[in-house]
């Protein structure tokens, strides 16, 4: 979720004269960087977006959690993070040294005296992990960068500036990256990140239940099922290939209650598609068009 910025504002409208969505761009940082670490998989943002969009999920919503639950329920995702930026500008020091006696008392700048100017940016953020089905807290983590440069604002480097493409803040692109505040935000990503890797394991381990049929099974033994990535299948999962032997009915009304199969071997997936799979099948019996298949237990 885009992180709540509410209690450092003002510090934002200091920092870039205006006010801007710093928790849209951190989010998306974020997103990156577990992306990267690979430990998580990572949903679109955009379809995040769009449920949001559906749900008419305001800005006050983004640092709770069970509105956040409801938002993953619709996703189908396991855990969903929520977080606020606690701090967001910068803590200059400015000393100025007297070149003689006069400014050696009075501490004031000039009069021969040399002022150094060092400008430190802090940044500061909170994350927690929520359950997607109870909406409980699993991991709460948090991060925070500095960065220092001497005669140099938060948003320039030097002779060096910054500038703002489009209508608002790409926090992933160079020319944020570079400036001391961006390398701050970009630091406390990063150790968040960290953090949330460490706390993977708090998350409930899902079993996926996958049923098909066979829609075509090939002499080399290679079989294609109508089930794919949308149902939760993979490379490397196993599913039994069952064959129907008789239908059980119930006597009162002629529905069929249960269906009695037979194993007839089981089918390593090596290719998925959205709604199909293929895969090498290994068994004493022959797969069949229309053969169930089923998550192997």
């Amino acid at each position: 979720m885009n992180f709540d910025y509410a209690t450092v504002q003002t510090s934002v409208q200091a920092v870039f004269g205006t006010n801007k969505d710093i928790g849209a761009g951190i989010a998306d940082l974020l997103v990156d960087k577990l992306v990267q670490d690979g430990v998580y998989s990572v949903i679109e943002r955009k379809e995040l977006d769009k449920i949001i969009k559906e749900q008419n999920f305001s800005n006050s919503d983004r640092a709770d959690a069970s509105s956040a639950a409801k938002i993953a329920r619709i996703l189908g995702v396991d855990g969903i993070i929520i977080g606020s930026i606690t701090q967001f500008g910068r803590d200059d020091k400015s000393t100025s040294l007297g070149g003689g006696a006069l400014g050696g008392v009075t501490g004031r700048f000039g009069i021969g005296g040399v002022k150094k100017t060092e400008a430190n940016a802090v940044v500061q953020i909170t994350a927690r992990l929520i359950d997607t089905s109870t909406a409980e807290i699993l991991a709460s983590a948090s991060g925070k960068g500095e960065s220092t440069r001497k005669g140099a604002g938060l948003l320039g480097a030097g002779g060096g500036g910054w500038s703002e493409g489009g209508a608002g803040i790409d926090m992933k692109a160079s020319n944020f990256a570079n400036t001391i505040i961006g390398e701050a935000t970009n630091k406390a990503v990063t150790e968040l990140g960290s953090k949330l890797d460490a706390k993977a394991t708090t998350l409930p381990t899902t079993v996926v239940q996958v049923s098909g049929v066979v829609a075509d099974a090939a002499p080399d033994g290679t079989i294609i099922v109508n089930v794919g990535s949308r149902a939760g299948l993979k490379v490397g999962d196993k599913l039994d290939v069952k064959h129907p032997v008789r239908p059980i009915k119930d006597p009162t009304t002629g529905k069929t209650l249960r269906m009695i199969e037979d194993l007839v071997g089981q089918m390593v997936v090596t290719e998925v598609e959205e709604s199909s799979a293929s895969g090498k099948f290994t068994g004493t019996g022959k797969p069949q068009v229309n053969d169930t298949v089923t998550t192997a237990k």
